[in-house]
């Protein structure tokens, strides 16, 4: 796994929205998806709002690779479930960042069972 540059990871970090489009089997981009996100110490991170069976969570993980775009940074990257241990540092950090737009659109993206939807993206 390739780590991050961290000039990028700070410009995607810092973006309010993501762009994520996972790899079909041809190797073509589905088209993105707009979603909210993390960087966590060296990795971003992202979670289904809508629970696992959420179309764009189930294809990126099915295919593990993908393409990311925020904050002026596009990236080729993979998506693989993340470690449970960053789940509180995780949720910690959408809170900081997303709590301006209510507990309404941060519940589904934070606690117990978001966690179980963590996905952690790293450059190819």
């Amino acid at each position: 796994m390739t780590a991050w540059d961290a000039a990028d990871l700070r410009r995607i970090g810092s973006a309010t929205e993501l762009r994520i489009s996972s790899r079909r089997p041809d190797g073509s981009l589905r088209p993105p998806v707009t979603i909210w996100h993390a960087a966590v110490g060296d990795a971003l991170y992202v979670r289904s709002a809508h629970g696992p069976e959420n179309g764009w969570f189930r294809r990126a993980l099915r295919a593990g690779v993908g393409r990311v775009a925020a904050g002026g940074v596009e990236k080729d990257v993979t998506f693989s479930l993340a470690d449970p241990a960053v789940s509180a540092e995780l949720d910690a950090a959408l809170h900081a960042k997303y709590d301006r737009y209510g507990v309404a659109y941060v519940r589904p993206i934070t606690g117990p069972d978001a966690a179980a939807t963590t996905l952690v993206v790293m450059p190819l």
